[in-house]
């Protein structure tokens, strides 16, 4: 007979877990609570604009290409390599380019910043190595099952350990690599691709600079919402089954064993159930509270946004697709956010320009400018107060940096905060990758792929192992199915 499991939510982990246990045989029925797949990959049309609402940087694209060879569909994910990774700028005028191709970046780097071209390749190989010796290891399996570490690729990284830095910071390994602080800012930057601070974090959150500089940095041919799109599509050819404006309210548990889910209109059986919600708000809004785990679940959350959507009457030629405008003090500013728990006035401020490649997303001589700065997740639960105030600050610094009067170019804005993120993906305080990694233990600290308390209940997604973006997130899909598949068997 055939099994059904129930996903809750279709974040990139639940779309590519529905292909994964769809393409299994498995009956997949889909339960999200908005209109519209991808929860933070989304997409919105804005009068004659169009954006990619979440996420917009693309590594790791076989992970794509692997959800079609599985879904034995004749349709391939179609995507561009970028030549250029990030345009960088600094207040003092200092600019400089990030090319895909190492030894040109690496000449940028001297060039610009006064570093050897040997120290910048160094550094990518170290990023390299820690790929190497850690990636089979925590990222495309589960942490929690002994069997796991009982094999040779674990006993080499355990062999390695002292390649690993695993005592020291991001920072101090960086700092220690590089004379100019401009340089490290540039690398510490990657702790912020999941909501970390490089002053906390491990040095072992440098392995991902390895997959933008040694593997590639890739756009999807008209932007991220593909990547959404063509997963959800590829499920249904295979017989997904999707229910929108459906909420869960509860998981239906039954002597420590998920039966089911009930949603705001119906309750449905499953034989195993699936969730891809953000584990806090699985556990205090899904669960009964017996089955809390504070240990896990009351640990400090990483970062979220503030996000301004701008489109823009004009085209600048100095910007790419990505393009970074640092604090003058990044240390001050991870520790206003992270310590003081305030948004800091002099923020870095990523710039996604999405028509760079999609022409067709803006009408002809404008752009469609996607504005970020990250600020801490909001504990309140009401409506942040500094939108305004960030906004000053974040005009001001464009218009210093890129000599510019943005605000005459400007046609529509729309605007997402911390708060909206919540509402909208139930995502602990906004956070966007549920917990930080500010601990050199954080690998083992995220919540697991299933649990331990209840059987035939999983999760998938940024909040739990092996953690936020978008190829954790596959990643984590990848090792639900195979728990599942191994199970039924």
């Amino acid at each position: 007979m055939q099994k059904h499991v129930v996903i809750i939510g279709s974040g990139v982990g639940g779309l590519a877990t529905a292909v994964r246990l769809a393409a299994s045989g498995f009956k997949v029925t889909v339960l999200e609570a908005n209109d519209y797949v991808g929860g933070k990959l989304t997409t919105k049309q804005i009068g004659r604009y169009r954006f990619d609402m979440g996420p917009s940087v693309f590594t790791l694209p076989n992970l794509i290409d692997d959800l079609t060879n599985i879904s034995k569909q004749d349709k391939p994910f179609k995507y561009l390599t970028l030549d250029t990774i990030v345009n960088y700028f600094f207040e003092d005028g200092t600019s400089l380019i990030a090319y895909t191709d190492k030894e040109k970046f690496a000449n940028e780097v001297a060039t610009k910043l006064g570093e050897t071209k040997e120290s910048v390749l160094e550094q990518l190989k170290f990023s390299g190595k820690l790929y190497e010796l850690t990636s089979d290891i925590f990222m495309t399996q589960s942490l929690h099952k002994l069997s796991n570490f009982l094999n040779l690729k674990t006993a080499k990284a355990i062999l390695n350990i002292g390649k690993l830095k695993l005592g020291k910071t991001m920072n101090e390994v960086n700092k220690a690599r590089f004379k100019n602080p401009k340089t490290v800012q540039i690398f510490n930057r990657f702790a912020t691709y999941n909501g970390s601070s490089p002053f906390q974090a491990p040095a072992l959150i440098n392995i991902i600079a390895h997959l933008e500089h040694n593997i590639g940095a890739f756009v999807p041919a008209t932007g991220m919402h593909d990547i959404t799109r063509h997963i959800y599509e590829l499920s249904l050819a295979l017989g997904a089954q999707y229910k929108f404006n459906s909420r869960v309210t509860k998981i239906k548990v039954e002597n420590d064993i998920a039966v089911g889910v009930i949603t705001e209109n119906v309750e449905i059986a499953a034989d195993y159930v699936v969730s891809n919600s953000d584990i806090k708000h699985v556990y205090t809004k899904l669960l009964d509270k017996k089955y809390y785990r504070s240990k896990l679940l009351d640990q400090e959350k990483s970062l979220s946004a503030l996000i301004f959507y701008w489109g823009i009457k004009k085209e600048f030629k100095e910007l790419s697709l990505h393009n970074m405008l640092f604090s003058a003090n990044g240390e001050e500013e991870f520790k206003c956010m992270f310590q003081d728990k305030k948004p800091y006035h002099d923020p870095s401020i990523y710039i996604n320009i999405g028509s760079k490649h999609s022409k067709n997303d803006v009408p002809e001589g404008c752009e469609n400018w996607f504005v970020m700065v990250n600020v801490p997740s909001n504990t309140s639960s009401m409506p942040v107060e500094y939108v305004d105030e960030m906004r000053k600050n974040m005009v001001e610094k464009i218009n210093r940096i890129l000599k510019t009067d943005i605000e005459k170019y400007i046609e529509i804005e729309d605007v997402l905060d911390p708060y909206l993120i919540e509402q909208r993906t139930s995502s602990a305080g906004g956070s966007l990758y549920g917990n930080a990694s500010n601990n050199k233990y954080a690998a083992f600290l995220r919540h697991a792929n299933n649990s331990s308390q209840i059987k035939n209940l999983y999760f998938t997604g940024g909040s739990v192992h092996p953690g936020g973006g978008i190829p954790l997130g596959l990643y984590s899909a990848q090792i639900v199915a195979e728990m599942i598949a191994d199970k039924n068997k």
